[in-house]
């Protein structure tokens, strides 16, 4: 029999929270810790999974928990191939937690950085678009999305940016993170009204001033990603957040092809539409500038792929993958060892905090219940009595990541080449050698607040 991995802050693992089982943390953050896991269920079914878990010194914070499950209620409206998908939320002990969707790749700043430990000194034109286009395509879905009455839900992601874009290894893209996102149709008193919430960097002008946000400042950060990827240089970016908060405002920003000589005349319009700093001249929504790129594409014969952008992915994280298949079968066996005591079933109890039984509100549940019509509790549990033998739940897991570090020119690069040709821009400068910041693993942008790997 294997042991299990050492405790981490007093915790080992693997471990049972309610219907599933963690069998490694991913990260930890301010607010919030997130692990790999695994639900298991009758006849075999078996499903890996991301469970983020809020920080014990935070479970009653009812404030935050509200948050919270005002991100569950979010996000679990949307199902869409290029939004990670939210599963569950419920609690435990006390302790709330959301069960989402794992998205198996790398975010864009790691990818980057490998790229370019690999020699890689552009970033392929066509990934890039690939990359952009399945971005709008899940931010047209958000931003369009309406309730079961066909009334809009107005939903504004808030914090499109590098962490949040994911890179899955079998070519797909996924935006993550609807933590700090906005929907009239769930509104909530917001303990961080005034406060700038997400990546300056790749705040529109409205958010940068704190004004309200409509879905086109959404499409404003998707351009400040698509500039950056086809230019291999920061847009937005100086030696403190006062400054590029004023850069983002007021200063004057560079056209592509004043970084890069021969950048396409046609994609230069669509970058330079997409980051007009008044919101009236933008593209007044992400399906307009998904359908501009789709042009692009077609016309100019631009080999967009996910079958060879999955290639890349797999060429340039061939070790990783090794490593975490290994990995994923220890963890397996960890947590096969774990005793199912029946515990599995989602009861509602007067107090979660008192008990070892899952707690679980569903997606679409408004606030944390804190009591029992009368009679609910006794007659759910005659119903769990009855049903107990049929519980079978647990788990395994997997891993995320993290995002750039330099891109490269706006040069067609192919997806399957391991070394590029040079770079039509001049080098940048060895103060701005970075395209961008030393990133952290996707899962830890799920972690609210200076996440970090364990």
């Amino acid at each position: 029999m294997h042991a299990p991995n050492p405790p981490r802050g007093g915790e080992s693992l693997p471990r049972k929270l309610g219907k599933y089982t963690l069998v490694r943390k991913l990260a930890t953050g301010g607010m919030a810790e997130v692990f790999l896991a695994i639900q298991r269920s009758v006849g075999g079914f078996e499903k890996l999974i991301v469970i983020k878990r809020i920080l014990k010194s935070l479970d009653r914070d009812y404030a935050y928990v509200d948050m919270l499950l005002h991100e569950a209620r979010i996000a679990a409206t949307l199902s869409h191939s290029n939004i990670v998908q939210v599963f569950d939320v419920g609690s435990v002990d006390g302790q709330y937690f959301i069960a989402m969707e794992h998205a198996h790749g790398e975010d864009l700043r790691t990818m980057v950085r490998q790229m370019k430990a690999r020699g890689l000194v552009e970033f392929p034109l066509e990934h890039a678009l690939s990359i952009v286009l399945s971005v709008c395509a899940g931010l047209t879905y958000a931003h369009e999305k309406r309730d079961l009455e066909g009334r809009p839900l107005n939903i504004v992601h808030r914090d499109v940016s590098p962490q949040n874009i994911v890179v899955t290894f079998s070519g797909g893209v996924k935006v993550v993170d609807f933590g700090i996102a906005k929907s009239e149709a769930y509104a909530t008193d917001d303990p961080d009204v005034g406060r700038l919430r997400g990546k300056i960097p790749y705040m529109s002008p409205e958010q940068a001033r704190g004004e309200a946000v409509d879905w086109r400042s959404d499409i404003f950060s998707a351009g400040v990603i698509l500039f950056e990827l086809t230019t291999g240089r920061r847009l937005f970016k100086t030696g403190s957040e006062i400054e590029t908060l004023k850069l983002i405002c007021d200063g004057p920003y560079p056209s592509p092809s004043q970084i890069c000589a021969g950048y396409p005349v046609a994609l230069e319009a669509i970058v330079t539409r997409a980051l007009a700093r008044d919101r009236q001249d933008r593209w007044q929504s992400a399906r307009e500038m998904q359908a501009a790129l789709e042009e692009l594409v077609r016309v100019d014969r631009i080999p967009v792929s996910p079958v060879a952008l999955s290639s890349l992915m797999r060429s340039l994280f061939e070790d990783k993958l090794l490593r975490h298949a290994e990995a994923l079968q220890e963890d397996k066996r960890l947590a096969d060892t774990i005793h199912f005591d029946g515990t599995d079933f989602d009861v509602d109890v007067t107090r979660p905090e008192s008990s070892g039984q899952a707690v679980s509100f569903g997606p679409m549940a408004a606030s944390p219940p804190t009591s029992d019509p009368a009679g609910a509790g006794r007659g759910r549990a005659g119903l769990l009595v009855g049903m107990l033998g049929l519980a079978v739940v647990a788990g395994t897991a997997l891993g995320t990541s993290a995002w750039m570090d330099r891109g490269g020119p706006a040069a067609r690069g192919r997806a399957s080449s391991v070394a590029s040709p040079p770079p039509a821009c001049d080098p940048m400068p060895s103060a701005a050698s970075a395209l961008l910041p030393t990133g952290l693993p996707a899962a830890s942008a799920l972690a609210d607040g200076g996440a970090h790997t364990p």
